[in-house]
């Protein structure tokens, strides 16, 4: 755990935004990367999920439902630890501003809402770096439920289908990201995240976090 709750000492600048479906965190992550593209920064972008070496074979197994908590956690762990070392720390070492849409923290709150051990998932993780920033958007179930279930039913994983916690995905959606919430608020304190009302408009989250965002760059002798 000590790469995660010590600063790195590298050339470049970690960013993660976090929080449940419908909290906003792509939109304000895409609006951060393009202002910093426009204002002459390099910056390197990466999402959850989206290894090439993985992600497919993780996309498989959700659509036939085959995946325990542990396989599920150690599946995203290991597109994580791919997209690590292929971008996330070259990145970083090469002086880019890395812009993550969820990190680990997401696994830390995904896996153990689901039942797997804490100190066994962030262990898993343990080679990560502590983001320079890192961002969490607060939401309650049934906004986030709202936004995002407007026009279909929740997804079978994204309800916690698989922990038989309700035969209704809508009561099943609103229990199991309850508990992933609470596993946000704990990582408030734990690791620093800072956290930010998914309910104020767009434009007063992006304002703040480009602020965050200038002390954290300056600190670095860059300037915006």
């Amino acid at each position: 755990m000590s790469r995660l709750t010590e600063n790195h000492n590298l050339a470049g600048t970690l960013v993660c935004v976090e929080g449940i479906d419908g909290s906003g965190k792509s939109t304000q992550i895409t609006l951060l990367r393009d202002w910093l593209k426009a204002a002459g920064q390099d910056v390197i972008f990466t999402e959850w999920n989206s290894s090439e070496l993985i992600s497919q074979t993780t996309k498989l197994a959700k659509k036939k439902n085959l995946l325990s908590p542990r396989t599920f956690s150690l599946l995203h762990a290991v597109d994580f630890a791919d997209r690590f070392k292929q971008i996330i720390g070259p990145a970083l070492k090469a002086g880019f501003i890395v812009l993550a849409d969820r990190y680990a923290y997401t696994a830390f709150a995904r896996d153990v809402a689901r039942g797997v051990d804490a100190a066994w998932v962030r262990n898993v993780y343990g080679f990560a770096y502590k983001p320079d920033l890192a961002i969490y958007f607060d939401i309650d179930p049934k906004t986030s439920m709202e936004r995002i279930c407007s026009n279909r039913t929740p997804k079978f994983y994204e309800a916690g289908m698989d922990l038989k916690l309700s035969n209704d995905p809508y009561e099943s959606y609103m229990i199991f990201q309850g508990r992933v919430i609470k596993e946000y608020q704990k990582m408030v304190k734990e690791f620093g995240l800072i956290k930010l009302n998914a309910n104020d408009s767009i434009h007063s989250k992006q304002v703040e976090i480009r602020r965050m965002l200038k002390e954290v760059l300056n600190s670095k002798g860059i300037k915006i």
